[in-house]
């Protein structure tokens, strides 16, 4: 039963290939959460394909919907609100995510919040740390986003830096595809580098140059083709252990060092992994090594929580609901929305 002091918040994500339902109480607490992902469906084209991902969600939204109510145990008229992804993401995703949110907010008269899917990553932190304040630098790390943003307050974002061409979830995908290692290439590589030396092969540390917080990962992506391709060695010739250690240790040591870097620029002593790849069992080692050193401290979200999911857009979506953020039934996604951007609507 709901009381009446707390305040019940809808999540819906849909701007990818995961068709996601969440409710959440009080901006922390996880009341149900569903979660469909469509890998099995992309995997064989080693990629997303956004018709594919738009059909899917119309085919799941409903039956997420259900699901999660009924694991709540709640109706809609429990609620108080319903969040929805509004960018930035793939449009004909975004569109289906959002056109169930309209419908439910006009069908049952709650208020309708748009909420910024990279600002939903950064609050998933909260779920794991409900008493995680800024000001802190978080490194967001996903399929299609790599940045370093400064959190001065609640809703308030300072891009600092971002990927001037691959993000880093894409180079993995393309270097696991080109080493024939299949699709997503995040955790494939993550697991097979665990057995291989990270010093083994030299490659290129893009950008360190002092002062620099943007990332370039194209040049990494090719010296690893160049390497394989110098090798002329068969497929399963090749040193796949020592190949995947060299080249996460040389996308996270640039992340590290970013990072770090940003936090001292802004005088700062929080630091939050944020996205996808914030899963990353090397990155958070290294991180967690080095934050400690540098006498920083360092957040991240449980393992689940760094992939797409609606938890974090129903917490983004709670304190969007107490500032007064709403968006009208007229509402157009935003698939190049920007962090900070004011979402008008």
């Amino acid at each position: 039963m709901k009381n009446i002091k707390d305040i019940y918040v809808l999540g819906i994500e849909s701007s990818c290939d995961e068709t996601g339902a969440a409710i959440v109480r009080n901006g922390t607490d996880v009341v149900a959460s569903v979660v469909a992902s469509q890998i099995e469906f992309h995997q064989k084209f080693g990629g997303v394909v956004p018709e594919i991902a738009s059909r899917k969600h119309l085919e799941m939204l409903n039956p997420v919907l259900d699901d999660v109510l009924e694991k709540a145990q709640l109706t809609y008229e429990d609620l108080d609100a319903v969040a929805v992804t509004i960018g930035p993401g793939l449009v004909g995703a975004l569109l289906m995510g959002l056109g169930a949110a309209k419908v439910i907010s006009y069908v049952k008269g709650l208020p309708l919040v748009g909420v910024n899917h990279i600002e939903g990553h950064i609050y998933a932190n909260l779920i794991d740390h409900p008493d995680l304040k800024p000001p802190l630098i978080s490194l967001v790390v996903s399929g299609g986003h790599t940045m370093l943003v400064y959190m001065e307050d609640f809703g308030i974002y300072e891009p600092l830096g971002q990927t001037l061409d691959d993000a880093v979830g894409e180079a993995y995908d393309k270097v696991a595809s080109f080493l024939g290692l299949g699709y997503p290439g995040g955790p494939i590589i993550d697991e097979m580098a665990k057995k291989g030396d990270p010093t083994a092969i030299q490659f290129p540390r893009a950008m360190l140059k002092k002062g620099e917080l943007n990332f370039s990962l194209s040049g990494l992506k090719t010296a690893v083709l160049n390497y394989v391709s110098h090798l002329n060695l068969d497929a399963h010739e090749l040193p796949l252990h020592d190949l995947t250690a060299s080249f996460q240790a040389a996308v996270v040591d640039v992340l590290v060092v970013k990072t770090i870097r940003a936090a001292r620029e802004k005088g700062v002593d929080k630091i939050v992994l944020a996205g996808g790849v914030a899963a990353n069992s090397y990155l958070r080692e290294r991180m967690i090594a080095e934050t400690k050193r540098e006498g920083l401290l360092l957040y991240y979200p449980h393992i689940f929580l760094c992939t797409d999911n609606a938890i974090m857009i129903a917490v983004a979506g709670y304190y969007r609901y107490l500032a007064g953020d709403r968006i009208t039934l007229e509402a157009n996604p935003i698939p190049n929305l920007r962090l900070g951007q004011k979402i008008e609507a």
